[in-house]
């Protein structure tokens, strides 16, 4: 068969979207095939994640998100933000709700973090503190600032759901090599994550400002994670690092965001953030379902001011560290 692709990023976290606005083409199966074939990044496209966009009677339209492991995830920040762009071009609107597995999310047209890179806004609302319903297994209803014993001797967790699984660890220096064998190790403890867990560091660099690593379940490190990143932020806030209601640039692998966390009611809180959509480019691929390793594609169009554009925010929002390995801004 051949298919229509559009390949996007937001922070550099990349997807392959198929529209299936108009009927859906897949079955379940055969998205889990796709994802594990599609986002191998030893095949011909690779990504992080596939984004079905899908109809909806709850929105104006609905995401459904695989990682490159098959499974599917609940929410994902920065699909959110390239679903919310796809939907508001082709359905002519500034912003539109979109539905995700566990709620309707609004996106919206924003304003542009940096010159000629589109920008949209994505509130993520359906968040919870409560460990019962992440899951975690401990002994409260709540994780905040603890120790996890089974994971690092030394770290400090807060355990946020944005509905997806998230563990926060506000760290001094940020440690690729750490972060990596604490989430491995996490996503092996069925017992303590039966979901799996998305594990974030999270660096307080100065007033306003963040950065963030994410080992992201089903993924493994990545540039950025847009629920990862408004978790911190939130978590960042919870903490009295930062203030609820006031911006937070948050830096990545990827580029850079704009997280606000909102407290809500009490104990009820959003998440507004923003920051790029991008488009990379148009393709159409030739496949059988039943040979799916044959894989072929042919690029339409490649959106070059876009990406030329976002290589400007790389160039604004770089970091360096330190002596003492700690990322500052430049």
């Amino acid at each position: 068969m051949n298919l229509q692709i559009l390949k996007c990023h937001g922070s550099g976290n990349d997807f392959i979207l198929i529209n299936e606005y108009e009927n859906l083409l897949f079955s379940e199966d055969e998205r889990i095939i796709l994802s594990k074939t599609f986002c191998d990044r030893k095949g011909i496209l690779g990504a992080d994640g596939i984004l079905f966009f899908q109809n909806s009677e709850a929105a104006d339209g609905k995401m459904r998100m695989f990682n490159p492991d098959g499974s599917e995830a609940e929410m994902c920040g920065n699909g959110l933000r390239c679903i919310g762009r796809f939907a508001c071009e082709s359905l002519d609107k500034e912003s539109v709700l979109i539905e995700t597995l566990k709620g309707v999310s609004h996106v919206s047209k924003h304003k542009n973090i940096h010159q000629s890179v589109p920008a949209y806004q994505a509130e993520l609302s359906t968040i919870s503190l409560n460990t019962k319903k992440i899951p975690i297994f401990v002994n409260s209803d709540s994780l905040i600032n603890e120790p996890l014993p089974a994971l690092s001797t030394d770290l400090k967790f807060t355990a946020v759901s944005m509905p997806n699984p998230h563990i926060v660890s506000i760290v001094q220096t940020i440690s690729d090599n750490q972060l990596e064998e604490i989430g491995e190790k996490a996503n092996q403890l069925s017992d303590l994550f039966p979901e799996g867990v998305n594990v974030n560091f999270c660096q307080i660099l100065d007033d306003g400002a963040i950065f963030v690593r994410t080992y992201e379940r089903g993924v493994g490190l990545t540039n950025s994670c847009g629920s990862g990143m408004s978790a911190s932020s939130l978590v960042a806030c919870l903490l009295g690092h930062h203030q609820f209601g006031k911006s937070i640039d948050v830096y990545n692998r990827g580029g850079l965001v704009r997280c606000e966390a909102r407290e809500i009611h009490q104990n009820q809180y959003s998440v507004f953030l923003s920051g790029n959509a991008t488009f990379v480019f148009n393709s159409t691929i030739a496949f059988e379902l039943e040979n799916i390793s044959h894989v072929t594609h042919s690029c339409e169009k490649i959106f070059v001011d876009e990406i030329q554009n976002y290589g400007r925010l790389i160039e604004y929002g770089l970091l360096t560290r330190d002596l003492r390995g700690n990322y500052v801004i430049q």
